[in-house]
């Protein structure tokens, strides 16, 4: 497959990419499909989460530096990219946050005592057996009062598509997946003890991306997941608060004068459908297009649909790279791509 880059190196100070000023790179004649990274192929995660980023971790991973300090990851989510990366050992620290504070202190006791939350899940788990469907609005009322973190990991396990959703008064109103129970005990043990494991020196921390940006330096990386535009611009059932695409550009301009590196998921396509707009070229971000495998989503209503993913990276990360052919390079499979379906 080949691929045409698509940039613009302004005249004038140096911006990170070894190019003369005027110069024009392009990237978007198809998408690339990265190589997959068995490496990854044992790595944990503790709780479902729709949207979860697990499998392009593997077009990510190979996109941090190996001398990154801290990797942050505001719109945490399930930490997918955070997880897979200290698994590797590649940043010195982990930083997962996120505006949603149930799941940050979900995240916190992941880390500070996973036996003691496999334990009440366990006696959840059990207790449901007689009345499932009763039991989990139960439960759902419980932590809607008191937001208890081992309350959330259960109605991750049985709400349906394990999709998150708050009503307009920020209580969870997702419903049960009355085909299924949720992960068992011992399944469910064996995540959180793992994934505890791969993250042990991580902070899991209750805060909005703004203050994750401000907070990196420029050893750091920042890996943002945050809601796809359309389904966040307000608050609505999905999110706890929305994201106005003004204030986040500015924020990643502010980042780029920073000479912060940060990578982005933020727009993408399924099938014939959209999410979101691309990001102004203004920002100077290198866009990529991924190839991201059939929709989970069209699978269950019986369709097929592909996939593709929107990444940007920051001027800052292209540079520590080594310049835009070395970051399609580290992309890339081994051996000649063949077409996408």
């Amino acid at each position: 497959m080949q691929t045409e880059l698509t940039r613009h190196v302004p005249c004038g100070p140096e911006v990170g990419f070894k190019a003369s000023c005027g110069t024009m790179f392009t990237m978007t004649t198809a998408p690339i499909a990265p190589r997959r990274l068995p490496t990854l192929d044992a790595v944990p995660h503790a709780i479902p989460y729709q949207g979860s980023k697990r499998q392009l971790a593997h077009a990510i991973i190979p996109l941090l530096p190996q001398d990154t300090g801290q990797l942050i990851e505001p719109f945490a989510g399930s930490a997918a990219v955070s997880i897979a990366a200290a698994y590797l050992a590649i940043p010195k620290t982990v930083v997962i946050s996120d505006i949603n504070e149930p799941l940050m202190t979900l995240w916190q006791r992941i880390l500070v005592d996973p036996a003691g939350l496999a334990d009440d899940y366990e006696s959840m788990w059990k207790a449901q057996l007689s009345d499932p469907r009763q039991y989990f609005e139960e439960v759902r009322s419980k932590f809607n009062a008191t937001h208890e973190p081992h309350f959330l990991l259960y109605l991750l396990a049985r709400c349906v598509k394990a999709a998150v959703r708050y009503n307009r008064d920020g209580n969870f109103n997702q419903g049960a997946d009355h085909r299924r129970l949720g992960a068992k005990p011992v399944t469910m043990r064996a995540r959180l003890l793992a994934t505890s494991n791969t993250l042990v020196g991580a902070t899991a921390i209750t805060r909005d991306y703004t203050d994750a940006l401000e907070s990196a330096s420029s050893g750091d990386v920042v890996y943002m997941d945050p809601p796809y535009e359309g389904v966040s611009n307000t608050r609505d059932n999905r999110y706890m608060a929305g994201l106005s695409r003004e204030s986040f550009v500015a924020s990643l301009r502010n980042a780029i004068d920073r000479d912060i590196s940060f990578i982005l998921s933020y727009d993408g396509t399924t099938g014939t459908k959209s999410y979101g707009k691309p990001l102004t070229e203004a920002l100077d971000l290198m866009h990529l297009h991924l190839y991201a495998g059939k929709s989970s989503q069209a699978t269950l209503s019986g369709k097929t649909a592909h996939t593709v993913e929107s990444l940007y990276l920051s001027p800052a990360l292209v540079s520590r790279l080594g310049g835009i052919a070395e970051v399609t390079a580290r992309l890339l499979p081994v051996e000649a791509e063949t077409p996408l379906p």
